[in-house]
């Protein structure tokens, strides 16, 4: 059976076309919003070719394909006939809040997610490149090879915008006009002078004498961006739903415009801050309380979240302390799962006989190694349930040993083996230190829990 023979009998135990509210995807998986869970065969699924797993999650359904997921998706809209997930006649119960945050932060991330791990990682190995003193950083070439790698962070808002903007089913370029007004140099260049207490510096312009309009450095920023455009997505239906057809195509956009980008700049954005601000206090409030526990905690529900499908719900966190603090220690802890789910596939590699099931398990080991960790806890630790305990206890004291010692990052990075040299500096050190505690602890508990796997699989 082919990829396309997949696809369609994909689409047929979903439920048909007609059952599919919503298709899009991650990394990894393809991502449904179904009218009826209660019509999709999971077992059948899980039978096709190709497919890793499948889960319903927080009434979302999964399906992990593994790095050829764009490829399944892209064949999968040519089949529903649309560049879009078609709409469903009829609509299930009012989704939960989590629910919702859920699929608003995958629907958001998971297109990005290649333009922000490549980034990342030439960011990286940038900083090891640099710490090796290997270039100087006062280089040209340290300087072209850092605007590649720092674009995407700065302008991180109009990805961010494009991305929600399919997700609310806005127009995109309103929404990127919308993060255009947030970028503004203007704009930023007040929120520098007011960081570096200049004396001439404003906390605010005034529209009409009478509308404070908060001055913030918007650039990198994750949660006012979101918020705008979720805002603007009301605004447009609401113009467009009194204006005259005669003048729809000249004042829709530019009423939908004005009013959406004062709402960012004077209500949202300013809100949005602060909620990212508290958010990133509350995790740091966790580290000042006890930096160890912080690790015990983030290092074991790492690897459930990303069973579950809610690791994303980190990301904007870590983004948005990169933008507030110029560092995070929630993407180290990442770094620790990753490492400990690929220790506890390679266990599993070592100690079985089936020579199919060794080949599976290696690819699934290396992926976790190089930062994509479904294959392995779809395809190998979900089959040897002590071998993901396994990997949850070295997660979690991994992520504790490196949280003791207060290993850091600078950069938003895959986590990768290969973002090692985004370490190299104070941290290096703990940080290698921590993957070889990951790697070691997860094989070797492994090996001790599961023994020979045809006695457990």
């Amino acid at each position: 059976m082919g990829t396309q023979d997949a696809i369609n009998n994909i689409i047929r135990l979903v439920g048909g076309e007609g059952n599919i509210n919503k298709v899009w995807h991650c990394m990894t998986r393809l991502r449904f919003d179904l009218v009826d869970d209660n019509k999709v065969d999971q077992s059948e699924i899980k039978k096709l070719p190709g497919v890793l797993g499948a889960q319903l999650q927080s009434d979302q359904f999964q399906i992990i394909i593994g790095p050829k997921v764009n490829s399944w998706y892209e064949q999968m809209l040519t089949v529903l006939g649309t560049d879009d997930a078609p709409a469903a006649p009829a609509q299930k119960g009012r989704k939960s809040l989590v629910s919702m945050f859920m699929d608003t932060v995958s629907g958001v991330f998971g297109p990005i997610v290649p333009a922000i791990a490549g980034a990342g990682m030439i960011k990286g190995l940038l900083a090891g490149l640099i710490a090796l003193k290997l270039v100087s950083a006062k280089s040209d070439t340290v300087v072209v090879i850092d605007l590649i790698a720092s674009g995407v962070f700065y302008f991180l808002p109009f990805f961010l915008a494009v991305s929600a903007a399919k997700i609310f089913k806005t127009n995109e370029y309103l929404a990127a006009a919308v993060a255009a007004c947030l970028m503004y140099p203007s704009l930023i260049e007040a929120a520098k002078a007011l960081a570096m207490h200049q004396p001439d510096a404003l906390s605010a312009f005034w529209l009409l004498n009478a509308i404070p309009v908060s001055v913030f450095n918007y650039s990198a920023s994750v949660i006012p961006v979101i918020f705008s455009i979720l805002a603007l997505s009301y605004i447009h239906r609401w113009v467009d739903s009194f204006m005259p057809d005669v003048l729809k195509t000249v004042f829709t956009p530019t009423l939908t415009l004005f009013l959406g980008a004062l709402a960012a700049l004077v209500v949202i954005g300013p809100i949005g801050i602060y909620l990212g601000k508290a958010l990133a206090f509350f995790i740091e409030g966790l580290f000042g309380v006890s930096a160890s526990f912080a690790g015990l905690v983030v290092g074991a529900i790492r690897p459930v979240a990303i069973l579950t499908g809610m690791h994303h719900a980190m990301t904007p966190i870590a983004l948005q302390n990169f933008s507030d603090r110029g560092y995070d220690m929630l993407m180290p802890m990442m770094f620790m799962a990753n490492m400990a789910i690929a220790g506890a596939t390679f266990a599993i590699w070592r100690i079985s006989k089936n020579r199919q099931d060794r080949t599976v398990t290696l690819s699934a080991g290396i992926s976790a190694l190089l930062g994509i960790t479904e294959p392995a806890l779809f395809g190998v630790l979900t089959r040897y349930k002590k071998a993901f305990i396994a990997a949850t206890v070295a997660s979690s004291l991994a992520s504790a040993f490196i949280a003791f010692f207060g290993v850091r990052l600078y950069g938003y990075i895959l986590s990768s083996i290969f973002s090692l040299p985004a370490y190299i500096g104070p941290y290096f050190m703990f940080a290698l230190s921590g993957v070889a505690i990951s790697l070691v602890l997860s094989f070797t508990l492994t090996t001790m829990l599961v023994g020979k796997v045809e006695d457990d699989a």
